[in-house]
């Protein structure tokens, strides 16, 4: 951790997670890894899981599944070393309820885009 307690991943990253740019923390494996809807993340997202439009309609619904949630904040991590068993093990030890939050920061930002 750096002192502001950003990891030193966040830290070579431009610092802990900016909400105007869409970005979102995930604690994994005791440590915060930054999640970042890139164009390139969110493609690769949607060519596993289907269209994003869809996977927000899922989400407001209440149809999402743990698989596409773990999928989509594994595609979004700005460290690709963390392995995807890691991200779905985070999902499950976090639960439904406080995936909410950076589920919504990155939903949001499919949605709205850029500010």
């Amino acid at each position: 951790m750096t002192p502001n307690g950003a990891t030193r991943a966040q830290a070579a990253e431009g610092g802990s997670a900016n909400k105007l740019r869409g970005e979102a923390s995930l604690p994994i494996a005791g440590h915060d890894h930054l999640l970042r809807p890139t164009f390139d993340a969110l493609v690769r997202a949607e060519e596993e899981l289907g269209p994003l439009f869809a996977l927000v309609e899922r989400a407001g619904a209440g149809q999402l599944k743990l698989a596409e949630i773990a999928a989509l904040f594994w595609h979004c991590l700005t460290d690709r070393a963390v392995p995807r068993e890691q991200v779905g093990e985070a999902v499950m030890a976090l639960g439904l309820a406080r995936c909410t939050a950076p589920l919504r920061v990155l939903l949001g930002q499919i949605l709205k885009g850029a500010e």
